[in-house]
């Protein structure tokens, strides 16, 4: 069963758990597991196909429904399931059958009432399979796209920490999210370094109520 296993596949991947939810996690450990455990091919076929899924639930309205309503029969979550994996195969000469372990994963999400938490299992696979490789995605979040030159020195410094120079590849992610008002957050392995406007306001605010 894919759930027999549930620790944690890898120690350093602990930065996961901001992405995902904890009930989430153990699936996503499990998945890992049992993936590694067949082989570093299949592990590469099963994070494929579950990127394709997480895209076609993105893109397609009525999958996301799917996933998100906990209130369908045993029959309308098989023919659901079964046009994920169809999403998943691909089309044309690069057409290929989903893999069991994937397959088991989404069965026991439909099973235990869980399919709601799909995209958490996926990011949380991610980062796992990122950790097994030595790859150290840092996440830049600002207000309004940065500026190329400011982008450059920032990437520059982030490549020059520790955590970067541990890692075997290093990806920069932007983010735009208006709530952070001004500068930026910064998710660094499993560390948070905030430095935005909106962090500074609400340590402000917490402390006028502790005047009061």
């Amino acid at each position: 069963m894919l759930l027999s296993s549930t620790r944690a596949a890898c120690s350093s991947a602990g930065f996961a758990r901001r992405a995902a939810s904890t009930i989430a996690l153990k699936y996503s450990n499990a998945l890992f597991s049992a993936a590694l455990a067949k082989s570093p091919t299949v592990l590469t076929k099963v994070q494929s196909e579950l990127n394709a899924i997480s895209t076609s639930i993105k893109d397609v309205p009525e999958l996301k429904t799917f996933v998100s309503n906990p209130t369908l029969s045993a029959t309308d979550r098989a023919s659901g399931l079964n046009v994920l994996f169809a999403r998943a195969e691909g089309t044309g000469a690069k057409k290929e059958p989903v893999s069991e372990i994937t397959k088991n994963l989404f069965a026991v999400l439909s099973d235990n009432g869980r399919l709601g938490e799909t995209q958490g299992v996926i990011e949380g696979f991610n980062e796992l399979v990122a950790a097994h490789k030595g790859e150290l995605t840092v996440t830049i979040t600002s207000a309004a796209p940065l500026p190329k030159d400011v982008q450059t020195r920032l990437e520059a410094t982030l490549k020059q920490s520790q955590t970067a120079l541990k890692a075997k590849s290093l990806k920069v992610e932007n983010k735009v999210n208006p709530t952070v008002l001004g500068g930026i957050v910064v998710d660094f392995g499993d560390k948070t370094i905030d430095l935005s406007v909106a962090s500074r306001v609400n340590k402000l605010n917490s402390l006028l109520q502790q005047s009061v």
